[in-house]
C-alpha cells in the first residue's frame, strides 16, 4: 500500500483516488468510490486495464516471461515438484511438509471414485458427444450427487468439495473420453499416482493389462502443473463471478469448464496442432511465414504470442523439453510435426518480424504435440486443460469466499440503445 494519490478532473472538478501497491507488479488506482464521487464509471471492454480482485495465488509478469505460483517460479515447480504438491500449494499458500502431503495425497486418492449412479448419467449423453460437453454436465451434476458439500458457509464442506473436485475430475474426464470412443469405463486404482491413474483410466481395456509409462506419467504431471492456474483469465473470472452469487462450488467449476471450452481460451493447443499438420513439412514453412506476414491474408500462426506474455512463455520451455522426452521414448523424434515445430520456433526467435511483434512460442505450441503423441484425440485437449485448471479455479473460489471485501459481481455498461419511448399498440404499428 502507498500514500500516493491519483487525481482525476471532470468538467473542472477535481477528484482524488488512492494508489495501491501489491507485493510485486504494477500499482493500481482504487476507483471503488468513482461512481459515488463523480457519477461516472470506467469503460474497459475485456477488463484489460481493470483489477477485479485482490489475490495472493498467482503472479504473471508478461514482459519478463514470469509465472509464479504463491511466489514459486513455474520452472522450479515443473522440474522438482508434482501436480498434487502444487495443488496443495495453490490451495493452502505454502508447500506441504512430508506428513501434510501424505495426508493430502491420501484424501485425493480416496476421493477418485464417482458415485455409481453417475454411470447412468453418462449414459444419457449421445454416443458422439464432445468430451467437454460431458464434463460440463457431469461437474454441474455433482451437486445433485454430493449434497453434503454444497453449503459454502461451512468451511468443512468447502474443503470436502475442493478435494472431491480435484480427485474426481480425472475420472470424469477419462470416462468422457471412454464414452466418446465406445469403450467400457475403467475405475481408478489407489495404488497409482494422480497422472498414472488418469492415463490408465483413459487407455486401459478389460481385455489386457495396461502398464503406465513413467515418462508419459511425468509428462502428464508437468502438463497438469503448467496449466494449474493462470491468474484472472476468462474461465477463472467466470468461476469468481459465479461464486460471487454464492452458487455451490460444483456449479461454479462447471461455469469455468464452459468458459474454457471456447476456442479463444482453452482450444489453442488443438488449433496449434492442426496448423502444424496443415504446414506438413519443413520445406513449406516459408510459404506459411509469408502468409502470416501478409496483412491481407487471414492466416495466422497459432501457438505464437500470448495476450499476457510479451516474452517467451516460461511454460513453453518446460513443454519443449517434455516433448523431446516423450517423442524419444516413443521413437518418433523424427516426427514431421515436431520438425515443423522446431523450425518454426527457430525462425520465431531469429526473424525480425516475430521479434518486433514479440511473437514467442507459448505453452500451446508443444502441449498439443505431446498429447497427440501419447494418444489423445484433439477433442480431449481442452478436457485435459480443464482437469488441470480445476485446482486453480477452486483455489481462486476459496480465496474469494474467504475475502471479507467480496461482493456479488455487477459490471456496468455504456448504454447505446434507444432512449425512453412510448409503447404503440400492435394495430397502430
Amino acid at each position: 500500500m502507498t500514500d500516493r494519490i491519483a487525481k482525476l478532473e471532470i468538467d473542472g472538478e477535481s477528484y482524488e483516488f488512492p494508489v495501491l501497491s501489491g507485493s510485486v507488479g504494477p500499482d493500481v488506482i482504487d476507483i471503488r468510490t468513482l461512481y459515488a464521487k463523480t457519477g461516472h464509471f470506467t469503460f474497459d471492454p475485456g477488463y484489460t486495464s481493470t483489477g477485479s480482485t485482490e489475490s495472493a495465488i498467482t503472479y504473471i509478469d508478461g514482459n519478463q516471461g514470469t509465472l509464479l505460483y504463491r511466489g514459486y517460479p513455474i520452472e522450479q515447480l515443473a522440474e522438482k515438484s508434482s501436480f498434487l504438491e502444487v495443488s496443495y500449494l495453490l490451495l493452502n499458500g505454502e508447500l506441504p511438509s512430508k506428513a501434510e502431503f501424505a495426508e493430502f495425497e491420501e484424501k485425493i486418492t480416496r476421493h477418485t471414485m464417482l458415485h455409481e449412479q453417475m454411470v447412468k448419467f453418462f449414459e444419457g449423453f449421445r454416443r458422439d458427444a464432445h468430451p467437454m460437453a460431458i464434463i460440463c454436465g457431469a461437474v454441474g451434476a455433482m451437486s445433485a450427487f454430493y449434497h453434503d458439500s454444497t453449503d459454502i458457509t461451512d468451511p468443512k464442506q468447502r474443503v470436502i468439495a475442493s478435494h472431491r473436485l480435484i480427485a474426481k475430475m480425472p475420472t470424469i474426464a477419462a470416462w468422457a473420453y471412454k464414452y466418446s470412443v465406445g469403450q467400457p469405463f475403467i475405475y481408478p486404482r489407489n495404488d497409482l499416482g494422480f497422472a498414472a491413474n488418469f492415463l490408465r483410466m483413459c487407455f486401459a481395456v478389460p481385455a489386457e493389462e495396461y502398464v503406465v509409462s513413467p515418462t508419459m506419467a511425468r509428462a502428464m504431471d508437468r502438463i497438469f502443473t503448467l496449466h494449474a492456474d493462470h491468474e484472472q483469465n476468462a474461465s477463472t473470472s467466470t468461476v469468481r463471478l459465479a461464486g460471487s452469487s454464492h452458487a455451490n462450488p460444483f456449479a461454479c467449476i462447471a461455469s469455468g469448464v464452459a468458459s474454457l471450452w471456447g476456442p479463444a481460451h482453452g482450444g489453442a493447443n488443438e488449433a496449434c496442432l492442426n496448423m502444424l499438420r496443415e504446414i506438413g513439412s519443413v520445406d513449406r514453412i516459408p510459404e506459411f511465414i509469408a502468409r502470416a506476414k501478409d496483412k491481407n491474408d487471414p492466416f495466422r500462426l497459432m501457438g505464437f504470442g500470448h495476450r499476457v506474455y510479451k516474452n517467451f512463455d516460461p511454460r513453453a520451455k518446460v513443454m519443449q523439453q517434455t516433448a523431446h522426452e516423450v517423442l524419444s521414448e516413443l521413437g518418433v523424434e523424427n516426427n514431421p510435426t515436431l520438425q515443423v515445430a522446431q523450425e518454426l520456433e527457430r525462425i520465431a526467435l531469429e526473424d525480425d518480424y516475430f521479434i518486433e511483434k514479440k511473437l514467442y512460442p507459448n505453452v500451446d505450441f508443444y502441449s498439443g504435440i505431446i498429447l497427440d503423441a501419447i494418444g489423445f484425440p484433439t477433442s480431449m485437449f481442452t478436457a485435459i486443460f480443464a482437469m488441470a485448471r480445476t485446482v486453480g479455479w477452486i483455489s481462486q473460489w476459496k480465496e474469494m469466499i474467504d475475502d471479507p471485501k467480496q461482493k456479488i459481481g455487477r459490471p456496468r455498461q455504456l448504454y447505446t440503445g434507444a432512449t425512453t419511448r412510448d409503447y404503440t399498440d400492435i394495430s397502430d404499428r
